[in-house]
């Protein structure tokens, strides 16, 4: 005795089963296009990936001599190339301490700015306080602002923190004595930095999806005593995983592949990331694309990773707040 849903799906199939051979056929000669076109970006796309990833396992002269489609006819692959990145370049700075660099900015500038800018989006979602509206109209406002405008201001506060708190006692007339600090030394200026940069946009997203957010929910964990840290831990934050999982693979790879903010704001070597170690070897191993190709293969293992791990939210994270629950 079969279920009803065993019955349903019998159906279906036999209902298909059923139709001619003609319309299926023009079914398939209709969804044809869309196909071809969807096969030939995802092979435009992959191409460049796979010729880089070819030549950074291909010897010096075979790079020099014939195109990286031929290393499947001449059968030469060779690490060397990945052994000699990670050598010393002529000083302490290598590509393998480029990319702990990256790791230890990327993690905590992804965190932050998810984390904080989940609770803000919870808040300007379903809480209600004054000037709610006004306040997220000037952070979306902060979505248009270039991010070349706020170097050099954001530097100068880097060299100095402390600065606008002498400049407010001095015009009361008080004079403090303040140790300066530059935040252009360590990890926390960059970690700052990234967070703030990525702020509005998470904010935006997220808000997007916890308005979608069912009501009654909330209105349950208010009756059974619950606070708003309690729903925001125990019920938003567990409906939301697409969104945060989305909001952390744009971080995630912003923040890896940046290079224009660690080049401003890292000013020590010991603290520059994969992205400038590569800019430093195109100029140290310019010729040299067997070198070059390789370390370019490096930054892009991690953000892979990352994506393939979370690419089953990645949709439903980027449709956030398209269709209200």
């Amino acid at each position: 005795m079969t279920t009803r849903s065993e019955s349903v799906a019998t159906g279906k199939f036999a209902a298909s089963e059923r139709e001619p051979l003609s319309t299926r056929l023009v079914e398939f000669l209709g969804k044809a296009p869309i196909h071809f076109v969807l096969i030939l970006i995802s092979v435009i796309w992959l191409v460049p990936t796979v010729g880089l990833l070819v030549t950074s396992v291909r010897e010096r002269q075979d790079i020099l001599t014939s195109g990286w489609w031929m290393a499947f006819v001449q059968g030469r692959f060779t690490l060397a190339n990945y052994l000699r990145v990670m050598q010393p370049t002529g000083g302490s700075d290598t590509i393998g301490l480029n990319f702990i660099n990256s790791l230890i900015i990327t993690i905590p500038s992804t965190f932050l700015p998810v984390f904080f800018g989940a609770m803000a989006a919870y808040a300007f979602a379903w809480l209600k306080f004054r000037w709610r509206d006004t306040i997220f109209l000037v952070i979306i406002a902060l979505l248009i602002v270039p991010l070349q405008m706020t170097f050099v201001p954001v530097l100068q506060l880097y060299n100095d923190p402390l600065a606008p708190l002498r400049a407010l006692f001095a015009l009361v007339g008080l004079q403090l004595n303040l140790p300066k600090i530059q935040l252009t030394s360590s990890f926390v200026g960059l970690w700052l930095a990234h967070t703030a940069y990525g702020l509005p946009f998470a904010i935006f997203l997220l808000r997007s999806f916890f308005v979608g957010l069912p009501r009654d929910l909330f209105e349950a964990a208010k009756m059974d005593g619950s606070s708003e840290f309690g729903i925001f831990v125990r019920i938003v934050l567990p409906l939301s995983v697409p969104a945060l999982a989305s909001i952390t693979i744009f971080q995630f790879l912003w923040v890896w592949n940046d290079l224009l903010v660690a080049l401003i704001y890292a000013q020590s070597p010991s603290l520059q990331p994969l992205t400038v170690g590569l800019n430093n070897m195109l100029s140290t191993y310019g010729p040299e694309w067997d070198i070059v190709s390789a370390g370019a293969f490096l930054t892009m293992i991690v953000p892979l990773i990352v994506f393939f791990s979370l690419q089953r939210y990645f949709v439903t994270g980027l449709l956030a707040g398209s269709v209200k629950a």
